[in-house]
């Protein structure tokens, strides 16, 4: 990554269960990112708390198919601290990179994480949500889950999660 005159702001992006939110918290841990997840800021948006991936997956498709995606990213940007390098977990739609590139301009980047459907079930497994591979495949094949793959060609590195916790972390600190 060349140097920015402003702190760093890493767009994260990746199928469920890919990797997102370890890379996130190991960048607030690490190097001390700012760590902020789009679900959050949508749970945040309610007036009640969605209690569930399925919920809040409903939450997501009603924001985006009622064209509210921009002020969610709105909201979202709003709580990006200017004076810290900040990680983003969660970009699922065009309008995300578009809202975070046009916001931050040379100092956003966005890193897509691959890893095969299994292996990302077996990532939430290790989260505690035992789904069967059908209630898995469900979620991941929500319509809010399905432009996330889009991204990748928009991104500044592709990570693959394939082996270990430590293989994806120094992947995440070469891209740094």
């Amino acid at each position: 990554m060349a140097p920015s005159p402003r702190p760093v702001v890493l767009g994260i992006t990746g199928r469920i269960g890919a990797g997102k939110t370890t890379v996130g918290n190991y960048l607030g841990e690490r190097h001390g990112f700012q760590y902020i997840r789009y679900s959050q800021v949508l749970a945040d948006w309610q007036a009640e708390r969605p209690e569930s991936r399925e919920q809040l997956q409903k939450v997501g498709w009603d924001v985006m198919a009622g064209g509210l995606q921009p002020e969610l990213n709105r909201r979202l940007i709003a709580r990006i601290d200017p004076a810290h390098n900040c990680a983003v977990d969660g970009l699922r739609h065009i309008v995300d990179f578009e809202s975070l590139s046009t916001a931050f301009s040379d100092s956003f980047f966005l890193v897509f994480i691959e890893c095969p459907a299994e292996l990302r079930r077996e990532h939430v497994k290790l989260k505690g949500r035992d789904f069967t591979m059908a209630e898995f495949q469900r979620f991941d094949d929500h319509p809010v889950e399905q432009r996330i793959d889009d991204l990748k060609k928009n991104a500044y590195a592709v990570l693959s999660n394939f082996g270990s916790r430590l293989d994806l972390e120094q992947q995440v600190d070469a891209v740094l």
